[in-house]
């Protein structure tokens, strides 16, 4: 099953998965920046840009992880995006999983995202970065 597992993150169709989860969330921040810009800590200045910076960064490596020449380095960009973005995961724990005027989900999802979705980002950006297709 494990074996099954790593051999689909290693496939084309999960390069093509990520590069649209990616593409998707890129756009995402330009369509719905509301959604956003609330989660990004208070002691982070100019939330605006980060939410702009954000979404570049996540349409430019979309991009990128769909050619086996950038593959590499575009997977890297994705795990170092993911660290960054865990100081956002912790405050919406912090404040409690809920943004008044958006998003707002039982606390336990809060920490599922960081303690399980967010590791298996990295991981699948490890893989896919680091295989042959």
């Amino acid at each position: 099953m494990l074996k099954r597992i790593g051999s689909y993150l290693e496939s084309k169709a999960s390069v093509r998965l990520m590069a649209g989860f990616y593409f998707i969330a890129g756009l995402n921040h330009f369509i719905n920046p509301e959604f956003y810009i609330p989660l990004i800590p208070p002691y982070f200045p100019y939330p605006e840009s980060i939410n702009i910076i954000s979404g570049i960064a996540e349409l430019v490596l979309a991009i990128g992880i769909l050619f086996h020449s950038s593959r590499k380095y575009a997977s890297y960009g994705i795990i170092i995006m993911l660290l960054a973005f865990i100081p956002a995961h912790t405050y919406f724990i912090q404040i409690g999983s809920c943004i008044e005027t958006g998003l707002c989900v039982p606390e336990i999802v809060g920490w599922l995202r960081l303690l399980v979705i967010h590791p298996a980002l990295l991981a699948w950006a490890w893989k896919v970065g680091n295989s042959s297709t």
